[in-house]
C-alpha cells in the first residue's frame, strides 16, 4: 500500500510538470495543482531502563514507517480571493504509537490507533486578501500558493479548516518536518500547544496585516471536545484557542533576519493537575477534573537570521503556566532550542541542506508532581518519574534526487531523559531515512 501511494502521487506529480511550466508563462494563476509524499523510517536501538510505564518509549529495539500524501488545489474566484482544497491520505506508526518523548521524533506521524493509511480532508479554506499598496512582487505557485502579483502591504482574511502552525511561529530553517528537522519541538515552539485536532488541523478565523517588515497576525480556533481528540468542540463560547503574534524583519550587515512574538490563551474543559492529585493521590487520574473555565496561556519567541549566501541560524524559546492538561500538541511548559543549516553551495549542490539542531525541554512544577504520582498524559506516564530536562539533539543531511521534485534524507537522533525521567536509563538513538517528493 505504501509504495502503491508513492507511485500514484509521483504520477500525478509527473503529470502536473507541463501545468506547472506553462502557468509560469501565465504569471497569473486562476487555478493550481500540487502534490507531495513524504515517506519516513525510523529505527531505534534497545536500550536500558529501570522500569517501563503505560506511554513509555519502549526499551526493545524498533523500526517504525510512516506516510502522509497531500493533494494541494488552489481557484482564484475573483480579485484578491481564493480557496483551497487538501485531500491527504496518512498511515503508519511512530516510535512506540508515538508515546514516550515530548520532544517526538517524526513530525509526520499522529497519535492514532489505527496505523492503516487513511484519506482525510486536511484543509478546505477561503482566503482574501485587501490591497494597502500599488507595490508588489511575484509569488510563485506552490503548496496552497496560488502564481501572483502579491501588493507589499495588504490586509488578509482566511477562514475554514486548516493547519494553525501555517500561519503562525513560522521559521525558514527549522518549521517543516518533510524538508528541514523532523523533531516536534523543532518544527513549532514546543510549549505552544497549538489547536489542532489529532492530525494538526481545525476550523478557525485569521487575520494578518502584512508589510515589507512588520506583520501582525491573529487567529482564533476550535479546539478538540477532548485532549488530542479528532472531533472538535463547535462550542466556541466556552471552548477556543486565541493566537497572536508579531514579526518584524530586518536587515544586520545586509543579510535578512525576522524575530516573532507570540501569544496563545486556550479554555476548554481541560483536567488540572493539582486537582487531579488532591482526588486520588496514589492514582491521579486527570479525566475526572475536567471541566470548563480551565485555560492554558503562555508566550514564545523565535528568531531566525541568515549568515552569509549559504548558512542561516535560529533560536526559539516558549513557556506556559502548566497548571492544566496538554490539549492539542505536545506535553512541553517550556523549551529552548537552537540550530544552523547549511546549503550545499559550496560543493555544487545548492538544493542540499544541512541541519544541526539542540532542543531542551521540560514541564511545570504541578505537571512533574502528577506525572511522579503515576498519572498519564495522552504522550508521557512511566509510571513514576525522576524528574530531569529532556534533551534531543538532532543531525540531517539532505540531498536532491530529482531537480526540484525528489528529495531523500538521512537523519541521527540523540535523546536525553525521554519524558522527562532521569530512570529512563542510557541514551537513546534514532537513525532515520527520509524520501520526499513534491511538484
Amino acid at each position: 500500500m505504501r509504495i502503491f501511494t508513492i507511485i500514484f502521487i509521483i504520477a500525478i506529480a509527473s503529470s502536473l510538470t507541463i501545468y506547472a511550466q506553462n502557468s509560469d508563462t501565465l504569471k497569473i494563476d486562476r487555478f493550481s495543482i500540487h502534490a507531495q509524499t513524504t515517506l519516513i523510517n525510523q529505527y531505534k536501538p534497545a536500550f536500558s531502563v529501570k522500569y517501563t510505564g503505560e506511554n513509555s518509549l519502549i526499551p526493545q529495539q524498533e523500526d517504525k514507517t510512516s506516510i502522509t500524501s497531500t493533494l494541494f488545489l488552489g481557484l482564484r474566484l475573483w480579485k484578491g480571493a481564493s480557496i483551497f482544497l487538501n485531500p491527504e491520505i496518512a498511515g503508519g506508526y511512530g516510535l512506540s504509537r508515538t508515546l514516550g518523548i515530548a520532544a517526538e521524533p517524526n513530525g509526520e506521524t499522529y497519535r492514532i490507533g489505527d496505523p492503516a493509511p487513511q484519506i482525510y480532508l486536511a484543509r478546505l479554506f477561503y482566503r482574501q486578501i485587501f490591497t494597502l499598496t500599488t507595490k508588489k512582487s511575484y509569488q510563485e505557485s506552490d503548496f496552497n500558493h496560488l502564481g501572483e502579483y502579491l501588493p507589499a502591504k495588504y490586509i488578509a482574511f482566511t477562514i475554514g479548516k486548516i493547519g494553525i502552525a501555517d500561519y503562525f511561529d513560522a521559521n525558514q530553517y527549522s518549521h517543516d518536518p518533510r524538508t528541514q528537522f523532523m523533531s516536534w519541538a523543532l518544527m513549532s515552539n514546543g510549549a505552544w500547544d497549538f489547536p489542532a485536532n489529532t492530525r494538526g488541523y481545525t476550523p478557525s478565523i485569521v487575520l494578518e496585516f502584512v508589510s515589507l517588515r512588520h506583520e501582525v497576525r491573529y487567529g482564533i480556533s476550535l479546539v478538540p471536545l477532548t485532549a488530542n481528540g479528532n472531533e472538535m468542540n463547535w462550542n466556541i463560547l466556552l471552548a477556543n484557542s486565541n493566537t497572536l503574534e508579531y514579526t518584524y524583519r530586518y536587515k544586520l550587515n545586509k543579510r535578512n533576519g525576522a524575530i516573532r512574538l507570540l501569544g496563545f490563551f486556550t479554555t476548554s474543559n481541560m483536567g488540572n493537575y493539582k486537582q487531579s492529585i488532591a482526588l486520588d493521590p496514589q492514582n491521579p487520574v486527570i479525566e475526572k477534573t475536567r471541566e470548563y473555565g480551565h485555560t492554558k496561556y503562555g508566550f514564545g519567541i523565535n528568531a531566525e537570521q541568515e549568515i552569509n549566501d549559504f548558512i542561516g541560524c535560529f533560536v526559539k524559546g516558549s513557556w506556559n503556566d502548566g497548571n492544566n492538561e496538554t490539549w492539542a500538541f505536545t506535553e512541553i511548559d517550556h523549551t529552548l532550542s537552537a540550530g544552523i543549516t547549511i546549503t550545499g553551495d559550496k560543493w555544487k549542490r545548492k538544493n542540499d541542506n544541512i541541519g544541526l539542531a539542540f532542543v531542551a525541554s521540560g514541564i511545570s512544577e504541578p505537571h512533574r508532581e502528577y506525572l511522579q504520582a503515576g498519572g498519564f498524559g495522552f504522550m508521557l506516564g512511566d509510571g513514576n518519574l525522576n524528574y530531569g530536562g529532556e534533551y534531543l539533539t538532532e543531525f540531517y543531511y539532505s540531498a536532491e534526487l530529482v531537480k526540484n521534485y525528489i528529495f531523500i534524507s538521512g537523519a541521527y537522533q540523540f535523546l536525553i531523559n525521554p519524558a522527562y525521567n532521569k530512570d529512563r536509563q542510557g541514551f537513546v538513538n534514532i537513525f532515520s531515512v527520509r524520501l520526499h517528493a513534491r511538484i
